[in-house]
């Protein structure tokens, strides 16, 4: 039966295979499984089984819903004998009913007492807002300006900033964009949106806009609609007028040179964790993440939210299936509507006729890692958002007011999600990944959390925290979902992230560009 409630244990009984509901009828490998393996009490496998892939718990009809979670996510495309290995060659992806119950499951957030709040070590801006870094940031109107944008960030190497030791750095946010587009409507507003995101984002001490002259994302109508204006923290140059590529970059090196005393100056202050905003992420997702990562971090966000935080869930490909576990928890109809209205333009008008995964087939990387579709994938997707009350539903790149539970638009490619929620707001990202994604997005610290212990070990490097240890029983879901809450507010005062440390993220500003070029 799939009523849309999932129910996540604190810590999966131990054996060779993991039973997520009662209503299931199917088990997760825990490991690799051998044809004659004894799974369960009167349970044999008939087939090999990799890890985190899916087999029968007991024989399935031809066209009935395979239940993960008492969720659908597919149908037998055959009969399926008890035991058998269960993936895309015998499960069908097709659409269902679904009832969106909006609202009907709505609970408010228990706050915690507002004097046992959480607090990190935060920089607080002359305007309020509070920042988990400390950057100088260049933006691009268009492509043709996004070189003189990355050599003035260039400039300022580790050795040039020594005498700035509270500057992070300085990083150049180009994108492929900004002409041969529409010059009105959404695709526009959506790129200026997203550049005034970063303009005016927190993390930035200050910030240049470099344009070329001729492009259709011209400065001025950027600086207009978006209620920009220059100052002592913003400047702008347009090539066409400063003299061409040298001159500008001379210009534009000598106007961060003079923003290093001032960004320089400021000092972390202890401050609530309400000033914290996640923008939740997962790549190379595999069968265990809606076992282990995904559902710690929606933990460790419940977390967030009773202490005043905000999260955003975004991909909206891969909410698509089980978008009614969310609509069922938003605080409102209109709320519960607006997500639906999305997943609606993706599928009626956005993707029509394309071969992209929210229309049924998930990447190889998805696929070898035991999920069989995007309804499978969407399960262990939208449990970041952990479990309580869905407060808003916003469009790509929009200002983000609301506090706990938020969703953002944004497609699956998790450089353009994460572009959209920082530009939204997000002064962290918190990545899972069960395949091992190698990820950065300055100018916000992202950490990523190993659905599984082998692939931990095995990119130790690169993860920050090992959610396999739920798997493996050394911990339960509620002990990683506090490392998570902890380490997330070290990493807010300051510590650096594994991605951090390798200096991902100068490269992963990519603005959803979804109108026509030409």
């Amino acid at each position: 039966m799939d009523d849309g409630v999932i129910t996540i244990k604190d810590k999966p009984a131990a054996g060779p295979v993991i039973r997520l509901h009662e209503n299931d009828n199917v088990l997760i490998a825990r490991g690799d499984i051998a044809i004659g393996a004894k799974l369960l009490e009167g349970l044999t496998a008939k087939s090999q089984v990799p890890a985190g892939h899916k087999i029968a718990a007991r024989a399935i009809k031809k066209g009935d819903p395979i239940l993960k979670y008492a969720v659908t996510i597919g149908f037998a495309s055959a009969d399926i004998p008890a035991g058998t290995y269960v993936h895309s060659h015998n499960l069908e992806f097709r659409e269902f009913d679904r009832d969106y119950a909006y609202a009907r499951d709505y609970k408010p957030v228990q706050m915690v007492p507002e004097a046992e709040r959480a607090t990190f070590m935060g920089i607080v801006r002359a305007n309020g807002q509070v920042a988990t870094r400390n950057y100088l940031g260049i933006l691009s109107t268009v492509n043709c300006s996004a070189t003189v944008a990355h050599k003035i960030a260039e400039y300022f190497t580790p050795e040039r900033l020594a005498e700035y030791p509270n500057i992070d750095g300085v990083c150049a946010f180009a994108h492929g964009t900004g002409c041969g587009m529409e010059m009105t409507g959404e695709p526009m507003d959506l790129l200026r949106r997203t550049m005034a995101g970063y303009a005016r984002h927190a993390n930035l001490a200050g910030a240049l806009i470099v344009g070329l002259g001729c492009e259709r994302n011209q400065i001025k109508g950027l600086m207009k609609e978006e209620g920009l204006e220059v100052s002592s923290r913003l400047k702008t140059f347009v090539m066409q007028e400063s003299g061409g590529t040298r001159k500008t970059i001379e210009a534009g090196i000598a106007a961060l040179k003079e923003m290093l005393p001032e960004a320089n100056k400021v000092m972390r202050q202890r401050v609530p964790a309400s000033h914290l905003m996640m923008g939740l992420q997962c790549g190379g997702s595999d069968g265990f993440s809606s076992i282990t990562a995904n559902p710690a971090l929606g933990a460790a966000m419940d977390l967030l939210a009773r202490h005043g935080g905000t999260f955003i869930l975004s991909e909206t490909p891969e909410i698509y299936g089980v978008e009614h576990t969310l609509t069922r928890r938003a605080k409102s109809r209109e709320v519960g509507e607006k997500l639906i209205e999305r997943i609606r333009w993706w599928k009626d008008v956005y993707t029509v006729g394309r071969d992209t995964q929210i229309n049924g087939v998930v990447s190889p990387g998805n696929q070898t890692g035991g999920l069989a579709n995007i309804f499978e994938k969407s399960l262990g997707s939208s449990m970041k958002g952990g479990t309580g009350p869905l407060n808003a539903v916003y469009r790509y790149a929009e200002p983000v007011t609301e506090k706990g539970f938020v969703f953002m638009d944004t497609p699956g490619f998790d450089p353009t999600s994460a572009t959209g929620q920082i530009a939204g707001g997000a002064n962290m990202i918190m990545f899972t990944t069960g395949r091992g994604s190698m990820f950065g997005a300055k100018p916000v610290p992202s950490l990523k959390l190993a659905t599984n212990t082998p692939m931990f070990n095995r990119l130790a490097e690169d993860m920050d925290i090992n959610c396999g240890e739920i798997l493996e029983g050394s911990a339960t879901l509620s002990e990683v979902a506090q490392k998570i809450f902890d380490l997330m507010l070290r990493t807010a005062s300051g510590e650096k992230s594994k991605s951090e440390l390798l200096g991902l993220g100068d490269h992963e500003y990519v603005p959803w560009n979804i109108g026509v070029t030409g």
